[in-house]
């Protein structure tokens, strides 16, 4: 659109719209793309964008009036499998681009259905940057992005970088996450750096100087477009020359609102309208020359309107005068962000006074950071406290009018019996309970209602997240309870568990408590015991030998009695039973390492793996007659002994020293191995009547 300039009527309002006002080349080329589509469609054929095609509402709706459909990511196999002959399925991908897995995505559905078919609408300046990252992807490297990491644009060129990414709005947010370590300064590779195509051309030359301050070679990329970079120069000189600046454009358009930002710094007088008919809504002030500046998603018919309207405008100064708004104590007003920062924001009201709101009268939350609550162009409604017309401020309260919006909610939701969630902000003094703020609204809750243990420090509930159901509302004033909830909580998980409890079937819990007889063990709400017995295979004195309090152990159900809410558990197994083991590595004929336990008139017990010991019966201790194990072994001494017989039935093991002695004479004196092994076997033969009578009297 040409330079163009208007004098009302009454000869005091010159009107200059800038050069590069309305759609750039990438947003007119989809929008011609979607409208082309339109007009050669066929009956039966479905067209969508792949999200809202450009930030405009009224261009959006009028997409929406002519059949043309919004689709996410989500949608896109649902609509190839509805595509068909007669319902051909036809998606727009939209300026800002997509990232690489949902394009493969839509590549393999067109290549599954000849009837689901797209058009990459990817402006030239975006796919640049797609591939820039591409090309200089690293799992290892960083990638540093001047942008806002929600939109679509910067979603789509991050997701071509699979190492660290980081998104900052500013090169005050950047150099705060530099000083407080979260992006490094000592990178083994230099970082990567590009911003977001509608970024502002001047944050984005001072965070080139840091970047090249602070890393050697760093990769910077220059990725503002350049029709960004000629609206953004322009609207500085036009903000510069116009005592009222107008931005048409979205507020949840990215680029317009850095244009309403780079007016508004130069020309205080600066407002923001979507569309011709918010004119007498936003005009505060009485001017002279007016300059025109329109974001890349205004369409020129918007403007053209905008234009139109202020030309024909018989008395324009007296539109503004009947237009002006004026602020008054007690007011309750709707303003757009215009500057934010973690202790206030700033909003245009429309009057001649720039609304203030603190920190404090924006939320209770002392960990709350305004920059990541609020953006510029965000609607904020608030109570007027303070008008001051010679500081050309309003001191503003959104808690208040938060709170009173609020309320009815609370009150609906202590009707209903609602659950509701909330973060813990305070202590009560005097440690009686705590302060949840569920939406603004305050809620107190009693010690005894927390949920936690008496004994335990309130302060550390401080920044939680709870769930809460209210149980007092009046005066403004709630109370609410944490363990109501607690309580119906654990009633539903032991109905659940109840419900689905069998013999047999496994659990892993925590030990609870420790008895004389077995331990408790918590299976996520229901306690079940292990008797003593089931916890080992060995024979055991007291629990403490196997298990302590707060052991993640996995049981198995032997009994339950649902009525009596009892539950008999088993924690040893037969994969831990010793005998198990024994038979699984050893058999008759094996030598073994044994350790001498316990020694007893007719022979010696000796332990072969924990929990399984053999006899070694007095006459297979030595090859001479002893009087008693003791004259040959000692407790604690470990021996190797021959396996000489296993009774699996009885689980008994017969052992013999005297086996191996018999063999390594035999080898001394010549005799043949096999000779040697059969002298053995029959010295253990002849005693092994006798070691099974003294083994039957030792029990």
């Amino acid at each position: 659109m040409k330079n163009s300039a208007r004098v009302g009527h009454d000869g005091h309002v010159q009107v200059t719209v800038a050069k590069n006002a309305g759609f750039c080349f990438g947003v007119a080329r989809a929008a011609k793309a979607v409208e082309d589509e339109i007009a050669k469609s066929v009956v039966g054929e479905r067209i969508y964008t792949l999200g809202k095609l450009i930030h405009n509402d009224t261009y959006n709706a009028y997409l929406a009036s002519q059949g043309v459909g919004v689709a996410e990511a989500e949608d896109i196999e649902r609509l190839a499998e509805e595509a068909c002959e007669s319902a051909p399925v036809r998606v727009f991908v939209r300026a800002h681009g997509i990232s690489k897995q949902t394009k493969a995505l839509l590549e393999s559905s067109a290549a599954k259905n000849p009837h689901f078919s797209f058009i990459d609408c990817t402006c030239v300046f975006v796919d640049k940057i797609h591939k820039t990252v591409a090309e200089h992807n690293d799992e290892d490297g960083t990638l540093l992005v001047l942008g806002s990491k929600t939109h679509p644009e910067v979603l789509g060129f991050c997701s071509q970088f699979d190492g660290k990414i980081f998104v900052f709005e500013n090169c005050e947010q950047l150099l705060a996450e530099i000083e407080s370590g979260i992006i490094k300064k000592d990178c083994a590779k230099a970082p990567i750096a590009l911003a977001q195509t509608t970024q502002n051309l001047g944050e984005w030359e001072k965070i080139k100087k840091v970047l090249k301050k602070l890393y050697t070679n760093p990769l910077i990329f220059d990725t503002i477009c350049n029709v960004t970079e000629s609206r953004q120069l322009e609207a500085v000189k036009l903000s510069k020359i116009n005592d009222f600046m107008i931005v048409i454009g979205s507020r949840g358009s990215s680029n317009s609102a850095k244009l309403y930002s780079i007016c508004k710094a130069e020309c205080d007088n600066t407002v923001m309208i979507e569309n011709a008919d918010e004119m007498t809504q936003y005009f505060p002030f009485i001017h002279n020359k007016v300059g025109i500046v329109a974001g890349a998603s205004t369409p020129h018919s918007i403007i053209q309107e905008v234009e139109r309207k202020m030309s024909k405008t018989e008395n324009f100064a007296e539109l503004l005068e009947t237009s002006l708004k004026t602020l008054n104590t007690g007011d309750t007003v709707t303003g757009y962000v215009t500057a934010v920062n973690d202790s206030e924001i700033q909003l245009d009201v429309g009057a001649k006074v720039t609304g203030i709101i603190k920190a404090d009268k924006i939320t209770d939350d002392p960990s709350a950071k305004l920059t990541e609550m609020f953006k510029i162009g965000d609607a904020v409604e608030a109570f007027v406290v303070r008008v001051s017309d010679v500081d050309g401020f309003a001191t503003l309260d959104k808690k208040r009018v938060d709170s009173d919006k609020n309320w009815g909610k609370i009150v609906a939701a202590k009707e209903n019996g609602d659950v509701l969630e909330g973060t813990v902000i305070e202590v009560v003094k005097g440690g009686v309970g705590v302060i949840v703020l569920v939406d603004s609204t305050r809620v107190f809750v009693h010690a005894s209602q927390t949920g936690v243990p008496k004994s335990t420090d309130l302060t550390t509930m401080i920044g939680t997240k709870v769930k809460l159901r209210l149980t007092e509302v009046e005066n403004k004033r709630a109370k609410g309870s944490i363990s109501v909830l607690l309580r119906e909580e654990r009633k539903k998980a032991e109905a659940e568990f109840w419900a689905s409890i069998e013999e047999g079937k496994q659990y892993t819990g925590k030990v609870k408590s420790l008895t004389s007889f077995g331990a408790f063990v918590d299976l996520g709400g229901v306690d079940g015991m292990v008797h003593t017995s089931e916890l080992s295979w060995k024979r055991i004195k007291s629990p403490a030998e196997v298990v302590s309090v707060g052991d993640e152990i996995t049981v198995t159900v032997k009994s339950f009695d649902a009525e009596k809410k009892r539950i008999s558990l088993a924690y040893k197994t037969d994969d831990t039973n010793p005998w198990t083991i024994f038979k699984t590595n050893y058999a008759v004929g094996d030598i073994v390492a044994v350790k001498i336990v316990n020694m007893m008139p007719f022979g010696a017990f000796a332990e072969i793996v924990d929990g399984v010991d053999g006899l070694i019966h007095i006459s297979q201790i030595a090859m001479t007659k002893i009087t008693k194990p003791a004259d040959v072994l000692e407790l604690g001494q470990t021996v190797d002994a021959k396996i000489t017989e296993i009774d699996d039935e009885k689980q008994k093991v017969s052992l013999s020293i005297r086996a191996l002695l018999e063999e390594a004479k035999a080898l001394e004196e010549g005799i043949p191995e096999e000779a040697a092994e059969e002298v053995a076997e029959e010295a253990v033969e002849t005693v092994a009547e006798v070691a099974e009578e003294a083994a039957a009297d030792a029990e």
